[in-house]
């Protein structure tokens, strides 16, 4: 475990995965620190930013027993603990951790939002010690660099799919997370030619790692990942809601925009390789992306089939035909 100083708090960070979680018991120790949680978590606006990013980031929430606590939340009989929270709602953004070193843990989005209201002061003294940790970071491998690029426009694609396309398909809370996997897919496909489960099937070590296409993807293909979300939020947001001809356009943007990252002098001290891929330089070739036009029938297929584990007998076949 990494810990940061602040204010002459030691505050415990918490690795899951490529996620850091913040100890929120470190940060009030010493003041009361198990009611200024729960007052927290008591409060209208708190619950409802919680249920925001847990719609977001987490799949699997429980929309309906999140509504209830909504309801609730602001009457002086509410009481809401984190314990609480996640076992009714399957949450994931905050975690209860036992045994040394334990206590309430919360991803850092939300830490950041408890320590704003705690104090703003304090929110920019942690800020400001993350930015420390960053640099230390980038100095030795540029790492943090490559996940910020990673998730800059995926917040716009979010919130255009949850504006627009969900009333426009009226699913039930269950299914709703099917439209963000299935534009996150379509980001894939047109960049690379396939899903994150075809990845995930193709690639089984390094799943097992946790790691994603992200993980073993060249800075410049990062940058127009981030791009091409950008630019199917402003489609969708256009009422351009059709997948199939928001695929042509991201995949000819995708094409065009890696072949002028890659043929530019100026940009060239900037590449930053991922660190999963030192020995192998997959996933970064030009030519590697054909120039053709997308296979709509097969794309939609695909699309249709992201619940679907396909068979890994004709899996290679699939993928030749996608593009």
């Amino acid at each position: 475990m990494v810990t940061i100083n602040v204010q002459d708090k030691e505050i415990t960070l918490l690795q899951v995965g490529n996620e850091v979680y913040v100890s929120l018991t470190d940060i009030v120790r010493g003041e009361d620190g198990a009611d200024h949680i729960r007052n927290w978590m008591r409060n209208r606006n708190t619950v409802e930013f919680l249920g925001l990013w847990e719609t977001i980031n987490n799949p699997n929430f429980k929309g309906v027993e999140f509504d209830t606590f909504r309801k609730e939340a602001g009457l002086n009989s509410f009481n809401l603990t984190p314990k609480k929270w996640t076992e009714a709602t399957g949450a994931i953004g905050i975690l209860s951790k036992s045994g040394n070193n334990g206590g309430t843990f919360a991803h850092k989005d939300l830490a950041l939002e408890f320590c704003t209201w705690l104090s703003p002061m304090f929110k920019l003294l942690v800020l400001k010690e993350f930015q420390r940790l960053k640099e230390v970071e980038q100095s030795s491998n540029k790492w943090d660099l490559r996940r910020y690029i990673s998730k800059v426009n995926y917040r716009l694609q979010t919130d255009s799919i949850k504006q627009v396309l969900l009333p426009l398909k009226k699913l039930s809370k269950e299914k709703e997370g099917w439209v963000f996997a299935e534009e996150a897919d379509m980001i894939y496909v047109a960049m690379y030619g396939f899903t994150s489960k075809q990845w995930r099937e193709k690639n089984p070590e390094s799943s097992k790692k946790g790691l994603n296409i992200r993980d073993v993807a060249s800075t410049h293909q990062l940058i127009i990942l981030s791009n091409l979300e950008s630019i199917n939020s402003e489609m969708i947001n256009s009422g351009q809601t059709d997948k199939f001809s928001r695929l042509q356009i991201l995949r000819t943007t995708a094409i065009n925009q890696l072949k002028a990252l890659k043929s530019s002098n100026e940009l060239e001290h900037e590449f930053i390789e991922s660190p999963h891929l030192a020995k192998q330089k997959a996933l970064q070739d030009t030519d590697k992306i054909e120039k053709k036009t997308p296979d709509i029938s097969s794309f939609n297929q695909t699309l249709n089939g992201l619940m679907k584990s396909p068979s890994s007998s004709k899996q290679g076949k699939k993928d030749d035909k996608l593009f």
